[in-house]
């Protein structure tokens, strides 16, 4: 999509959703600011209107957040979301402005807060003005009318040239080269706030030609593409097939076609008209771009690169191509020579969000966390609603084991892509790390209910979750996946003992305790080994091996385990390993038989033994790793 509106459009288009609101046409508001919203992201105002045209309590609090992370000095902002329960009461935050309400805030001033009118406005209220202005507007519109319509039908009408979009733009559903997998099932079905934005997000691209249609065929073509722009492919394939019959010679319009047919996923009907289009014109080179796309959607092992370099040979600025094969290269690993073709793309496509999206991918491949990041938040920037960034920012993040914002990232992604199973695991792996388990037990499900294969890599953090939230007999499953998957993690090693052990299998927990001694690696983890033999042994009836594991834990530091641990293991001790009385021999006088007062007897411990005390109860919650 192209950057149709100039300011002066925007202000028109703007006041117009102003006015849809007041007249309480919601949905016709709601178009225009999304319109609005599509060339100007950052425009804090927007986001306020928009959340007076949205229906229900968390999209209006969604859209007063974005204005105030935009505008965190923005009052209007603050009050919405105070008045929606989203942020607290501040009582230095006025209600509502005193200078100028809007119509919509006047209605709820109290009447002493009502601004006194005076002036213009008390004198235009004279019935003798009104009815002179009434005059005046009358002879204006005569003029209007005699100068703007009667008179231009006497002197030549050109039509102006109508701009044809070139390249399709670069849409969220859109497959690429990373994305030619088939499209997931979203289990979700209620409506997903803001999903008009995140459905058909775009990444300007530049005018590929410029088309002169027909005075007949413009108002078609107009009414297609404004199809096009909210992605409704039916109704634009539909209205383009009537538009191909006024003008059948031109290529372009079975190109468009084919866009439409892509972005529906129907890949064999794409290449029918792509080839239409190179049959009406082979000079013209965006179809030859529209083959490789779709080829490689069909078949995830086709090469594009013989028909993404026809179409550059044929037309050397075409911007996407290089970008295509920039994503194909570093697909393929061949990451240095992605980089040329990434630099003319940003040369003819500056600003382009997908560009940065695809350097960010490029350096992640290198192993340059750095400077991923910096493109991946570049990528965010220029455009706030691609959820590709989401994704790769979450990823990011999570590999800096920065897992409150990764969670953020991923959090935003799974809300409007429902469908990616994985998304949800990796949300899941950042909950845990962040000791929000039940959050990690949710979203892994959720994974799991969209597509069980594929989630394995993240079962093992929903059994750790579960172990951490007292509930390991649950957690047996999913830590033997996790077992397999990384049968070398200490972590996921102990965690299955654990499991084993809250669901009285204490056979099968000695011997995920033992394999865990082998994967040792910290004195921390060594508590945590220790202990839990401990635990299991006295499970097993093996004393003497608790005994010697208990004492074997109490040796090490006490900085690496809690105290828990170290009051426990001396708690079992001391009901182990009881104290005995050892006597003192008495002595006999030598002179008599007179036997002198014995001694009273001392208790000696035995060696390694304390002095005996209450034991300690077993803390009721298990400390975890």
């Amino acid at each position: 999509m192209t950057s149709q509106f100039s300011e002066q459009n925007n202000d028109t288009i703007f006041q117009e959703a102003i006015s849809a609101l007041r007249r309480g046409d919601k949905a016709r508001a709601k178009e225009l600011l999304t319109l609005l919203l599509k060339t100007d992201q950052n425009n804090a105002m927007y986001w306020i209107w928009l959340s007076a045209a949205m229906e229900s309590p968390k999209e209006r609090a969604y859209c007063l957040q974005t204005a105030l992370k935009l505008d965190p000095e923005n009052l209007t902002a603050k009050r919405g979301l105070i008045l929606l329960g989203a942020m607290p009461p501040d009582e230095t935050i006025q209600p509502f402005p005193m200078d100028r309400p809007r119509a919509w805030e006047e209605k709820l001033l109290l009447a002493h807060e009502r601004p006194r009118e005076r002036g213009l406005r008390v004198i235009l209220r004279s019935p003798v003005l009104r009815l002179a202005s009434l005059a005046v507007m009358g002879i204006g519109l005569c003029v209007v009318l005699y100068f703007g319509v009667i008179l231009p039908r006497f002197g030549p009408a050109d039509e102006p040239p109508t701009n044809t979009p070139g390249p399709s733009p670069t849409f969220t559903a859109t497959p690429t080269f990373f994305g030619a997998t088939g499209e997931p099932t979203k289990v979700f079905s209620g409506p997903t706030p803001l999903d008009q934005f995140l459905d058909a997000t775009y990444t300007p691209t530049a005018l590929y030609v410029v088309t002169k249609r027909t005075s007949g065929s413009s108002e078609q073509y107009r009414i297609a593409f404004d199809h096009y722009e909210k992605g409704e492919w039916d109704a634009f394939i539909e209205n383009m097939i009537l538009l191909q019959r006024m003008e059948p010679e031109a290529a372009d319009i079975p190109y468009y076609i084919g866009e439409a047919y892509r972005f529906k996923r129907d890949t064999s009907k794409a290449v029918s008209y792509y080839n239409q289009s190179i049959d009406l014109n082979a000079d013209f080179a965006p179809p030859y771009l529209g083959l490789a796309r779709a080829r490689v959607m069909s078949n995830a092992s086709f090469n594009p690169l013989k028909l993404i370099d026809q179409a550059l040979e044929l037309d050397p600025n075409l911007g996407e191509a290089y970008l295509e094969r920039a994503r194909y290269l570093i697909s393929r690993g061949d990451i240095e020579d992605a980089f040329p073709d990434l630099e003319l793309a940003e040369q003819f496509m500056p600003g382009s969000p997908e560009i940065y999206l695809t350097y960010a991918r490029a350096y992640e491949e290198q192993g340059d966390e750095d400077k991923a990041l910096e493109y991946a938040q570049k990528a965010y920037a220029a455009d706030i609603l691609n959820l590709p960034t989401y994704k790769l920012l979450g990823d990011l993040y999570l590999d800096r084991e920065d897992y409150v914002n990764a969670a953020d990232a991923l959090r935003v992604y799974t809300a409007y892509e429902p469908g990616d199973a994985t998304g949800f695991g990796k949300l899941g792996m950042a909950y845990y790390f962040l000791g929000e388990y039940e959050n990690a037990v949710a979203a892994i499900t959720s994974g799991e209910q969209v597509n069980p294969r594929g989630m394995d890599n993240y079962l093992a953090y929903r059994g750790l979750a579960l172990v951490a939230l007292g509930r390991g007999a649950e957690a047996v499953d999913d830590l033997e996946a996790g077992v397999r998957e990384e049968p070398q993690d200490f972590t996921i090693r102990l965690g299955y003992a654990q499991a084993f052990y809250a669901d009285n299998k204490f056979g099968s927990a000695f011997l995920q305790i033992e394999a865990a001694r082998g994967l040792v690696e910290t004195d921390g983890q060594k508590a945590l080994e220790l202990y839990w033999r401990a635990r299991i042994q006295e499970q097993r009836n093996d004393i003497r091996d608790a005994i010697k594991t208990w004492n074997d834990l109490l040796k090490l530091d006490e900085d690496v385990m809690t105290p828990e641990m170290r009051e426990e293991a001396e708690g079992r001790l001391k009901v182990l390993v009881p104290p005995t009385d050892t006597p003192e021999p008495t002595q006999t006088p030598r002179g008599g038989g007179s036997t002198s007062t014995p001694t009273p007897a001392t208790t000696t411990p035995k060696p390694g033994a304390t002095p005996t005390r209450t034991p300690v109860r077993t803390p009721s919650v298990t400390p975890t790793p």
